[in-house]
């Protein structure tokens, strides 16, 4: 605490005044400041304390999202996906004189990916063995839920996310068959019937995979049923969609997502109460959504500005923190920009940060030096640092850095922390300090 103080008092010290121009725009100066002597001063010695947990699970069902895939990461470990789905059908009626066709999956593309595209992925289709039905009013990234061995189907595919629109998966005729005579015959004559005979699907990447994490969209992704009426001299097709039930409540959808065998100092989060200090991890801090994984970001001794002579204010506060080197590359992507939510001493999650209760606060990527590898994160702060420092008590929240849509991507980052040589976390403060005699 002292080395901070002295830090912060040899700051104040050495930088120089800076002229009304350096002023925010926002500042609103009242008669005791305009009156006064001012010196604004750039403070970049207040510690930072970084650290990494894990939730112990995010609920993966209120989404609109699938994702599937599997690859192996360097530092957090086999990241796999698999999305589960009750289907409802479209009509519950089949003409007598129909004859069965083909059955198929179509999963629609949303446009999200992660990891290598060019790698070719595998997808098996399995029919659960249980009714989707969650023990609360939600699903988690970590709910289980059993299926059968027997694949229902399954497609090699290489993704192409950007470029073409779905995914057709060749059902089994067993299968088809079978559930086209239960509905000709009007034994499925209801939801109830339906769910009890397809209790859902369950989508399932292959062990082998090292490719990537590709999204499908709920709503447009869907099964559809190929049968034939005799016209006349000839046959028309026609069909019957299962699509995913979206009406029920929780609706019987969710992602598991899950990484295992990260690097040692992952391994050690084991419950949501545990923070792995930047300085027990190779001066590294760790976000990972889908999993829970996320940075934590504290400022133990902000209120020791309060040690600088005469009254002040907060002009500005801006945090910088610094993709780690060489954790990230054209496969392993960094994001523009990283929501920002508020923990409590339990890490339970409490809100997004916000200014002014309406904008929320994001941790925006800066690439303006790109040539000279000179990219971080900058997240301005000033109203979050006003309100601890207007405080009358300390505060055992937090800050997290974690992706506005983390229960529905798997994006990962490596973040340098508080000590780290190379490029330090860093809280920048403009204060305007006036009235010194006080």
């Amino acid at each position: 605490m002292r080395k901070t103080i002295w830090l912060l008092s040899w700051t104040v010290l050495t930088i120089m005044a800076c002229n009304e121009e350096s002023l925010n725009s926002e500042f609103v100066a009242g008669d005791l400041f305009t009156d006064s002597n001012i010196r604004v001063v750039l403070i970049d010695t207040l510690t930072v304390e970084t650290s990494t947990m894990k939730f112990d699970s995010i609920i993966t069902s209120q989404v609109t999202r699938m994702l599937i895939g599997k690859y192996t990461d360097p530092v957090f470990g086999t990241v796999r996906s698999s999305s589960y789905a009750e289907l409802l059908p479209s009509t519950y009626f089949l003409d007598a004189e129909a004859e069965y066709d083909s059955i198929v999956f179509y999963l629609k593309y949303d446009e999200y990916y992660y990891n290598d595209t060019l790698q070719q992925n595998t997808i098996h289709l399995k029919l659960l063995d249980e009714q989707l039905k969650p023990d609360d009013d939600n699903f988690y990234n970590t709910t289980t839920i059993s299926y059968t061995e027997e694949d229902l189907g399954y497609l090699n595919y290489t993704p192409r996310p950007l470029q073409t629109d779905s995914l057709n998966i060749k059902l089994n005729d067993g299968f088809g068959i079978e559930l086209f005579e239960n509905l000709q015959d009007q034994t499925i004559t209801n939801s109830d019937e339906f769910k009890e005979y397809v209790k859902g699907i369950a989508f399932i990447p292959d062990e082998t995979d090292n490719s990537s994490v590709i999204g499908f969209s709920l709503e447009s992704s869907y099964m559809r049923l190929f049968f034939s009426m005799a016209e006349e001299d000839e046959r028309v097709q026609d069909y019957i969609d299962f699509s995913v039930n979206t009406t029920d409540s929780p609706i019987p959808f969710f992602n598991q997502i899950n990484a295992e065998e990260p690097n040692e100092y992952l391994e050690s989060l084991t419950n949501q109460e545990i923070n792995l200090s930047s300085s027990e991890s190779e001066n590294q801090s760790y976000i990972q959504s889908g999993v829970g994984i996320v940075t934590r970001i504290q400022f133990p001794h902000i209120k020791s500005i309060y040690n600088i002579p005469g009254q002040g204010t907060i002009l500005d506060a801006i945090l910088k923190i610094k993709p780690t080197d060489s954790s990230y590359n054209d496969q392993l992507i960094l994001r523009d920009n990283i929501s920002i939510y508020i923990v409590n001493q339990n890490n339970d999650l409490t809100q997004q940060l916000l200014v002014a209760d309406i904008s929320p606060v994001v941790a925006t990527l800066n690439t303006d030096n790109q040539e000279f590898n000179d990219i971080y994160y900058e997240i301005s702060l000033g109203s979050y640092i006003e309100e601890l420092l207007l405080a009358e008590r300390d505060t055992e929240d937090a800050l997290i850095l974690l992706p506005d849509d983390y229960n529905t991507t798997v994006d990962r980052f490596v973040l340098n922390g508080n000590n780290n040589p190379d490029y330090q976390t860093t809280l920048e403060l403009t204060y305007a300090i006036y009235d010194e005699s006080k």
